[in-house]
């Protein structure tokens, strides 16, 4: 079962259905400028009702009323590709992972410190 729903057609098929989704979205509310950045839709302007905390990556859109940096487009970007190989259950597994995001395994691998969730550590 497991090679059935990962990274598979059916995985696909439901980032796809995620990305249409997230243009929907992004189109009706956005009253910024729309951009192509990381291999994400950029949707900024938006209401903060209509997204989570700074923003949300639904399949390949992000949506955020202006939280745009490099840091947190790479971050999204991981979101991304967890919406590639989970598909539609994504949503599932990342709401089972709980919302601190300290604790949550999918923040955890797109980047604390990108997300904006950790101080960035001084080099």
């Amino acid at each position: 079962m497991r090679g059935t729903l990962l990274s598979s057609p059916l995985s696909w098929l439901g980032y796809l259905y995620a990305t249409l989704v997230g243009l929907v979205w992004g189109t009706i509310w956005s009253t910024g400028r729309v951009q192509r950045r990381n291999g994400l839709f950029v949707f900024t302007g938006m209401p903060k009702w209509t997204f989570g905390r700074g923003g949300s990556c639904v399949g390949a859109c992000y949506l955020t009323d202006h939280n745009v940096s490099d840091d947190v487009l790479e971050h999204e970007a991981v979101h991304k590709q967890q919406w590639k190989t989970h598909g539609m259950l994504f949503p599932l597994y990342y709401a089972a992972s709980g919302r601190n995001p300290l604790k949550n395994r999918f923040e955890i691998e797109a980047g604390l410190e990108k997300g904006g969730y950790l101080p960035k550590k001084r080099g």
